[in-house]
């Protein structure tokens, strides 16, 4: 009984290794996406003011690179502006605001956002952060 319980495991275990997908070579032609900065930090921003910044890219791939959308990591950070739809040619730049909701909490923040499109990576993370002041305190902007 034991023998035919081993047997049956190794059985089921060779299937598994033989359904695998196989590898798949990254298009060298694929669009890159290149981001001026990774992250902004937006420095003191005093509670309940706008607090809006803009990423910048290039395609510094060649063929035309398409954004199908960004997410941020929770509801407080949104995209005002949306971001380019146009397909943005090798060599191409594009851009999309980041405005993130100071009103909701006092003190620091360190939010993710992503980047999903059609090139070599796919999705791309960049991140802002800062620190909501209260209202009343010195506030200065970040880059």
């Amino acid at each position: 009984m034991k023998n035919l319980a081993a047997i049956l495991l190794l059985t089921v275990a060779a299937l598994r290794l033989s359904a695998q997908a196989p590898v798949v070579a990254p298009d060298p032609n694929a669009p890159t996406i290149t981001f001026e900065l990774m992250e902004i930090d937006f420095g003191n921003v005093t509670q309940g003011s706008e607090a809006i910044r803009t990423f910048t890219f290039t395609n510094t791939g060649k063929t035309a690179l398409v954004i199908t959308s960004i997410k941020g990591q929770c509801g407080c950070t949104t995209f005002p502006d949306s971001w380019p739809k146009d397909p943005i040619p090798p060599g191409g730049k594009g851009s999309f605001k980041v405005k993130y909701d100071t009103t909701v909490r006092v003190g620091m923040f360190d939010k993710q956002i992503m980047v999903y499109s059609n090139s070599s990576t796919g999705v791309v993370t960049v991140k802002i952060k800062g620190v909501v002041v209260p209202a009343g305190s010195p506030a200065s902007g970040g880059n």
